[in-house]
């Protein structure tokens, strides 16, 4: 990843470009059209500073490719223009990775450790670890819903890609909340 001033540069850069292209249409647009047409061309802006290097920031601009009404077009062009190239789309993982060849052996061995199990103190132990499971593939989920494209991801890339969309989430927050600092500043408030 850049040095975090790097990156806040970039996005400064293009979040601007991307607002240029909404301010040229701001006379046919609402107040709610104007929001999201900030928000797209924030959320593109900070997806294409990571040059498509991670799977949330192809997924936020394939979806503004795919959502074409509003003249996104304009602000995803103008921005993905700048960077001189457009996402690579991400896909499913159809590896089949989550089928697992196993032997007779270890069938077995798995078989035998249950019997065990079931017949010693440890029932406790295997309903706690199934409680905890349980809460992990739910979060799981939530956070796979939370993250662009995270639905797609395993566990450990899921991981690894919610790290950096954090990252950039707070560099777009800190590029944010000094701009309002510096408008506050000019109007006098």
């Amino acid at each position: 990843m850049r040095a975090p001033q790097s990156l806040k540069q970039q996005f400064l850069k293009k979040w601007m470009m991307g607002l240029q292209v909404c301010d040229s249409a701001k006379q046919n647009m609402s107040i709610l059209e104007r929001k999201k047409a900030i928000k797209l061309s924030a959320d593109i802006a900070i997806a294409s500073t990571r040059n498509s290097m991670t799977k949330w920031s192809r997924a936020i601009m394939e979806k503004a490719l795919r959502d074409n009404n509003n003249g996104n077009n304009k602000i995803v062009d103008l921005v993905l223009a700048f960077n001189n190239k457009r996402p690579t789309m991400i896909r499913p993982n159809n590896n089949n990775n989550n089928k697992r060849v196993r032997s007779k052996k270890i069938l077995k061995k798995i078989h035998r450790s249950r019997k065990l199990r079931r017949n010693s103190v440890a029932p406790q132990m295997g309903l706690a670890k199934s409680l905890a499971r349980k809460i992990v593939k739910k979060r799981t989920q939530v956070l796979k819903s939370l993250v662009p494209g995270g639905e797609f991801m395993d566990d450990i890339s899921l991981i690894e890609e919610t790290l950096d969309y954090i990252m950039s989430l707070r560099t777009q927050v800190d590029v944010m909340r000094t701009l309002a600092k510096a408008t506050e500043i000019i109007h006098g408030k």
